[in-house]
């Protein structure tokens, strides 16, 4: 049973692998805040469909409270307030040192993990989740210029190393929630509650940060982005989260958490092959370290 949800947390990486290159085109044309919401909009469309051919339900009427509330508190934390600090760490300190402490969430979730469910990863697990963490931090620092920014002040750049900490830790604890959350009930209807609740929640933040017309108004009238979000929306937050918590309520949160974020490493041969990107020698070295980590786990 283990084994079966490290294959879907690989899964989950390959389905956010795939999603990341549609929500970059989607975002370019419409902006961050309008492709979060509406992934979330296609994603609940998506789910209601699954659970209806396989539940006979196309909404999660027979959810208990408990699921509502851990599965509520994760889509607030892993969903909404994780991505508000990450994408603010994004413009204070730009991707590529964002990236690299979102290298540290596996670790996080593996310590939530183990205070909230008393989860105790085995000594393999731990050197493979250092592994992948290793291998993850070279292929971050072997980037060349991946939205390198410099900033100006001291306190400047540490309100954005704050907020890079925060979403690592935020969406470590997202994921452990979802544990909690999904124990004993169904992955679709469970990932759908996330999906509904994540999706009012960026309803919400959208409108405090005056994003409201861009959201509702200018996004549905570019195809092209429609397209790019629901095509990334199947591949990630329907069947990449519903793979995601699968995982989560088949292996301990830490391993879920450490194959899920090979998301970077994956993309590095679409990225060359699709967009003629040329990576430094330390990033396919990196991606090497963290795939070789990332097998430790199915020996």
């Amino acid at each position: 049973m283990e084994r079966i949800g490290e294959l879907a947390a690989f899964g989950t990486a390959i389905c956010w692998t795939v999603s990341a290159l549609f929500f970059e085109t989607a975002s370019r044309r419409t902006g961050i805040f309008a492709v979060n919401f509406w992934k979330l909009a296609f994603a609940f469309v998506f789910l209601g469909v699954a659970g209806t051919l396989f539940r006979g339900m196309p909404l999660p009427l027979d959810a208990p409270e408990s699921a509502w509330s851990w599965l509520a508190a994760s889509a607030l934390v892993g969903f909404v307030i994780a991505d508000i600090f990450l994408f603010s760490a994004y413009v204070m300190i730009g991707s590529r040192l964002t990236t690299l402490f979102l290298a540290f969430s596996p670790p996080f979730a593996a310590l939530i993990g183990w205070l909230l469910l008393g989860e105790l990863m085995p000594a393999r697990g731990l050197v493979a989740m250092a592994v992948v963490a290793a291998g993850i931090l070279m292929a971050v620092l072997g980037r060349r210029g991946a939205g390198a920014f410099k900033p100006e002040d001291k306190a400047h750049a540490a309100r954005g190393y704050l907020f890079a900490t925060l979403a690592a830790i935020g969406q470590a604890a997202g994921m452990v929630l979802t544990k909690k959350g999904i124990a004993g009930y169904d992955t679709i209807s469970g990932t759908q509650i996330r999906v509904m609740v994540g999706l009012v929640g960026f309803a919400v933040v959208s409108l405090l940060f005056g994003k409201g017309r861009r959201v509702f108004f200018e996004w549905p009238r570019d195809r092209a982005a429609i397209k790019a979000t629901a095509i990334g929306a199947f591949f990630g937050p329907a069947l990449g989260v519903a793979l995601s918590v699968f995982a989560l309520a088949r292996t301990y949160a830490g391993t879920a958490s450490t194959l899920i974020g090979l998301t970077p490493i994956l993309i590095i041969p679409p990225a060359i092959l699709l967009r003629k990107e040329r990576p430094a020698f330390l990033e396919i070295a990196g991606a090497l370290v963290a795939v070789g980590g990332a097998a430790l786990f199915f020996l």
